[in-house]
């Protein structure tokens, strides 16, 4: 949970912000490629469970001077923010 945590508060301090968010890994990996595709800086955060996949979500996290540019991307692709 420290690992997490320090992950999360790095994150931050990088001027990262969550775009998006699912339960689901590979909806998740797919916006992230998506955007990677277009020149945006885009990582994952797992936050489920290790044993209950059925906790907690995957979020996306783009640099904020991106975030304009992501949206736009984003609705263009019919992906609900």
């Amino acid at each position: 949970m420290r690992l997490l945590q320090a992950a999360i508060l790095n994150l931050m301090e990088q001027n990262w912000i969550k775009i998006f968010t699912s339960t689901n890994f590979f909806q998740s990996e797919m916006v992230k490629q998506m955007l990677i595709e277009n020149h945006i800086d885009a990582v994952l955060l797992n936050k489920q469970d290790s044993s209950h996949r059925n906790f907690g979500n995957i979020e996306v996290y783009i640099h904020q001077e991106d975030f304009a540019q992501a949206v736009e991307i984003m609705i263009l692709n019919q992906i609900n923010i």
